[in-house]
């Protein structure tokens, strides 16, 4: 097994379930919905394009290039959480995993455009 799929798992299993939680709206997502000013609605279809990613991932792993438009979208989005939080007034706690996810996931895309050439 290789660094790459080792973390297109960790991100597949990642956005699975937190784009799974969003899309049903599980109490903890509508609370966090809420805490960052979206509605349910706009939070579910954040979930949405994290469960399109994740289904990006997957065929990534026969289609290269798929799985690297699946990460760089991911990427615009996590930035786009990151930027969310910071405006909130948001602490580490709540940051951290945005920064994180985007660490992982920018380097799976490094790897990844790194491969196809």
């Amino acid at each position: 097994m290789n660094p790459t799929s080792v973390l297109a798992g960790l991100l597949v299993v990642a956005f699975a379930a937190l784009g799974s939680a969003k899309l049903a709206a599980v109490p903890a997502m509508r609370t966090r919905a809420e805490h960052v000013g979206f509605g349910v609605s706009a939070y579910r279809r954040i979930g949405a394009l994290e469960v399109l990613t994740v289904v990006g991932l997957l065929v990534g792993a026969f289609v290269p290039v798929i799985g690297a438009l699946a990460a760089a979208g991911l990427l615009m989005l996590l930035g786009g959480a990151f930027v969310v939080h910071l405006r909130n007034g948001d602490g580490v706690r709540e940051i951290a995993p945005a920064v994180v996810l985007g660490l992982v996931n920018l380097t799976f895309l490094l790897l990844v455009v790194g491969d196809l050439r």
